[in-house]
Formats: C-alpha cells, structure tokens, sequence
C-alpha cells in the first residue's frame, strides 16, 4: 500500500525534540518494516522546508542547507512515490476548496489530498485528521499513538 505523508508527520520524523518524534518514528519504522511505500508531494517538501527552518516555531530550527538536504534526501529515497498536482488533481483541488469553503490556509494539504486522492491512494498519516477528513476519501492514520496502522 501507498501511504501519503503530510507535512506535519515528515517535521516530527525529522525533529528529534519534537512532542512527536518518537511516535512519529516509530510509525515511519513499521510503515517501512511492513513494505508500504510513502507518497511524497513537491508542495509538502517545500512546506517542510519552510517550517524547519522557522526559529519562530522551532527552538533549534535547521538552516536552509540542513533543510534542502532533508528535502532532497526524501524525494530520492526508494521507499518513495513521487505524486504530482497533475490534471485531475488541480480539478479537485479547486472543487473541493469551493465545495468545503476553505480558505488560503488550506491551500496545500488540499492540493496534498488531490494529489493522493487521483493518485488512488487513500490513506494519509497525519495527525491533522480534520484538514483531510473533510473529504471523506482517506483513512487517516494519525502518530499521536502507534496503535492505528493498518
């Protein structure tokens, strides 16, 4: 199974004092032990990109080389399937942001769950359950806890 990853899950695996880290971990660990690949989107790299280097939200944040370094690692690894706001994706986007009536700050986890959702994935690791269960498409496994995976 193809697993999308939201941006939030990707800071907490890579932020080690994050509050989730090690659940986060721990979830990415037996999401790979279990041969699931993860589904990656260019939007959500550079939202990672923005937050981990944000000394306003981070006490420690990584400098823009540490971050692209980050990104770049994440978008070549083999685990990974690159998924694209292509086509039928920027359709729903725009139907749903319409649909839903959300605003500018949902612009990229909606584009995320596009993505995914004409990609034919169906689920996302998130712990933001209410920015993608809105669309009544996904399962969404959160890390707050390891115990929901599939």
């Amino acid at each position: 199974m193809t697993v999308a990853i939201d941006t939030d899950f990707l800071v907490a695996v890579e932020i080690r004092d994050h509050l989730f880290h090690k659940p986060a971990d721990a979830v990415l660990g037996r999401l790979l032990e279990e041969g699931h690949k993860l589904a990656v989107a260019p939007q959500m790299l550079a939202e990672f990109v923005h937050v981990v280097t944000d000394s306003k939200r981070l006490k420690d944040p990584l400098s823009m080389e540490e971050a692209l370094a980050r990104a770049e690692y994440w978008w070549q690894a083999r685990e990974v399937v690159r998924i694209y706001p292509e086509g039928d994706a920027v359709s729903t986007w725009i139907e749903w942001l319409r649909e839903h009536r959300l605003g500018r700050k949902r612009l990229l986890d909606t584009m995320l769950a596009a993505s995914a959702c004409s990609q034919g994935i169906s689920t996302i690791v998130t712990n933001n359950e209410k920015d993608f269960s809105i669309f009544g498409s996904f399962k969404i496994l959160t890390y707050k806890e390891q115990g929901n995976l599939p």
